[in-house]
């Protein structure tokens, strides 16, 4: 369902997550204030997802929201074609939306990991998917080349999927057990599907340390542990959408991941941030 009407343009268009709050939203707008026309994917939070669509067009004039459950497989099929009809072309894909749910070894069942690998592995998946038929599709027939130019002169390559991780990969600890199996499958998708979709598909990681507070927090537990770093600060919202930008104009990145935590990968912490 889109929440706003189409705008002819010629600009690269880059379908972003999970857009409608949060760390997505931020990737969004940031986004947009560097030329990119934004598809707002949102599941719950429609009248956030108007709000990042409007913030979005006032800096590009080209913006839309778009509704899908991640955890329903037919629902992410229909996503990118939705996108592309409304749109006219993706030229990337920012798999930032993400489910987040408390458990451990003891409290882990079969049930817990497919909701969370099922959203935050497996809707990915199958967004790059989508996103490397209609690349390969558009440079086979030849039918954008100016929309292809476009995209080249803003550091775009053919296509780019952006896939957002977590420091936690490489920093493990016991919380959060499903999320954390689940994120290391999109992690190990990155070079499987850096390599299956070459060469009109990069895949990218950018795994972001404490960023967002939540209700697990107060202000300053938060403040306290996105302290905890080598260099004495975590990453902001600013610095991940920075560093997504990044990842999408540099035309010579592909199957790695980009650490933005301050380099709270480097230390070892027994609890989450949040149970700490």
């Amino acid at each position: 369902m889109s929440l706003a009407p189409p705008v002819p343009s010629r600009t690269p268009t880059v379908l972003v997550t999970g857009a409608a709050r949060r760390l997505g939203r931020e990737i969004a707008l940031t986004l947009a204030k560097n030329g990119w026309r934004v598809a707002v994917h949102y599941r719950n939070s429609a009248e956030g997802a108007i709000e990042t669509v409007a913030a979005c067009a006032r800096s590009t004039g080209g913006a839309a929201a778009f509704h899908a459950d991640l955890d329903d497989e037919e629902a992410v099929r229909r996503l990118l074609p939705a996108v592309l009809a409304h749109m006219g072309h993706v030229d990337a894909v920012v798999n930032s939306a993400s489910t987040f749910e408390h458990d451990n070894s003891s409290s882990f069942s079969f049930a817990a990991l497919e909701k969370h690998v099922r959203s935050n592995a497996g809707a990915p998946i199958l967004l790059a998917q989508a996103l490397h038929a209609h690349i390969t599709e558009r440079l086979a027939g030849n039918t954008s080349n100016a929309n292809d130019a476009d995209a080249a002169a803003l550091g775009a390559a053919d296509g780019v999927v952006v896939n957002l991780l977590d420091q936690k990969l490489w920093n493990q600890n016991p919380d959060f057990f499903s999320y954390t199996l689940s994120k290391a499958a999109l992690e190990a998708a990155n070079t499987m599907l850096a390599l299956a979709l070459s060469p009109a598909v990069r895949v990218v990681g950018v795994a972001p340390g404490l960023t967002l507070t939540s209700h697990l927090l107060s202000d300053a537990e938060f403040a306290a542990r996105h302290k905890l770093s080598p260099l004495g600060r975590s990453s902001t919202p600013q610095d991940v959408a920075a560093a997504v930008l990044f990842a999408l104009q540099n035309r010579s990145i592909t199957g790695t991941t980009l650490m933005v935590d301050g380099g709270q990968h480097l230390m070892r912490f027994e609890r989450d941030f949040s149970l700490m």
